[in-house]
């Protein structure tokens, strides 16, 4: 075998063992994130919150990562900076000590928004580690990746229910540890990160030569398709993950630890979704893989409400193995529409999702307060509909392919 062919094996084996890397790093990333959520009934059992501050919290959490994360993936994709990456973990780690000894409403707000900064940190420099990774697979890379964020949110719930439930709010003390490990395991990342940085930084110079590779009004006429997808997504999400346990226990007299089965299935199933939907994205095409992922889901999300206990678990694993399966596949369809600027893309779609979320926790926990937790459920369930619209999305041949019709 040639010192070349042997060069380009560990290469390959390099670049395989960061991509693992980074995934593990997003699944310790959004075990923290997820399980502040998953615990609100604690918060608002110990510190006597009402549905809408609740929803103020998971807002909080939510939009710190919105409104920064474009703003890095911007910066980060004309000069990266590797050391970001277990700096945000630092975040999170202050804001996991700060949860465990928050004492009033107000310092939960300030530990949800450096839980938040964390995560605005890791998602658009992660994504873009994945996308150096496997530069020939990238649909797969960005599965990988985004895999590891769907097994940390598929395990929040039982942590929440075996670590914190016994223990009170102390328990995040735990999740100290977690954030260290993480600072330890970015490290490693932003080391390899490190050796790809002067490639990157020349290769940004050529971000305006592709820049006009679509017309501006098929530009917007794409991404407004692919954020109203990623509105219906999002905040059906934030009303399963942050309110179907007041629905559960509320409905069936069970309590938060029963609860938090259902919630598991949802995103242990969506875990498998998510590493699903790359291949058949590539198989099938993403297009179509988009809009399964969103109007598929919307027969189980209709019939959840009216379903036992037993029931729920079913379909909340087959809501989760639908609706994730088109995440890291909506990602790589708009990285393609918008080639050399995988941080943006990566930064705008992770905002946006976090945003969303936050913002329709504000809004259904006003709807609780005003209409009750079954009624808030009830009317989120029709928000999977909204996947005919991604009907109207280019097929995957006019963004590959890019049609003169199309061309700027």
């Amino acid at each position: 075998m040639s010192k070349t062919v042997m060069a380009g094996n560990t290469t390959e084996k390099t670049a395989l063992v960061v991509l693992l890397g980074v995934s593990f790093a997003h699944l310790l990333n959004d075990a923290m994130q997820s399980v502040v959520p998953a615990v609100f009934p604690i918060f608002q059992q110990q510190m006597q919150l009402s549905y809408a501050e609740i929803g103020w919290v998971a807002f909080t959490l939510n939009i710190t990562a919105s409104i920064l994360q474009p703003i890095i993936g911007f910066y980060t994709d004309r000069k990266p900076l590797p050391l970001l990456l277990p700096l945000g973990m630092g975040f999170s780690l202050l804001g996991m000590a700060g949860l465990a000894w928050s004492p009033s409403f107000w310092c939960l707000l300030i530990s949800a928004a450096l839980i938040g900064i964390g995560s605005s940190v890791l998602h658009p420099e992660s994504s873009r580690v994945a996308h150096l990774a496997m530069k020939r697979r990238r649909g797969l890379a960005q599965s990988v990746f985004q895999v590891g964020g769907n097994t940390g949110q598929a395990f929040a719930p039982l942590m929440a229910a075996f670590i914190i439930v016994p223990q009170g709010q102390a328990g995040f003390l735990w999740f100290t540890i977690i954030a260290g490990f993480g600072i330890a395991l970015q490290l490693g990342v932003s080391r390899w990160y490190s050796q790809q940085s002067r490639p990157l930084q020349a290769a940004a110079q050529a971000v305006d030569r592709v820049k006009s590779s679509f017309r501006k009004s098929f530009i917007v006429y794409v991404l407004g398709i692919l954020i109203l997808m990623l509105f219906s997504k999002f905040v059906y999400l934030a009303s399963m993950t942050g309110y179907y346990a007041f629905y559960f226990m509320d409905k069936y007299h069970l309590p938060l630890s029963t609860a938090q089965i259902s919630i598991f299935a949802l995103q242990f199933a969506g875990m498998v979704g998510t590493f699903l939907g790359g291949p058949l994205a590539d198989r099938f095409g993403r297009q179509k893989v988009i809009w399964f992922s969103i109007l598929g889901t919307s027969p189980f999300s209709l019939l959840l409400p009216y379903v036992g206990p037993a029931g729920s678990v079913v379909v909340c694993a087959a809501i989760g193995l639908i609706l994730m399966s088109g995440f890291s596949v909506i990602i790589v369809y708009a990285q393609e529409l918008l080639p050399g600027h995988v941080g943006t893309v990566a930064g705008l779609f992770f905002g946006l999702a976090f945003g969303m979320g936050g913002l329709g926790s504000v809004m259904m926990g006003w709807l609780m307060d005003t209409h009750g937790v079954e009624r808030m459920i009830q009317a989120c369930a029709f928000l999977p509909l909204l996947g005919l619209f991604a009907l109207l999305l280019p097929s995957d041949r006019v963004i590959m392919g890019k049609p003169k019709s199309f061309v700027a």
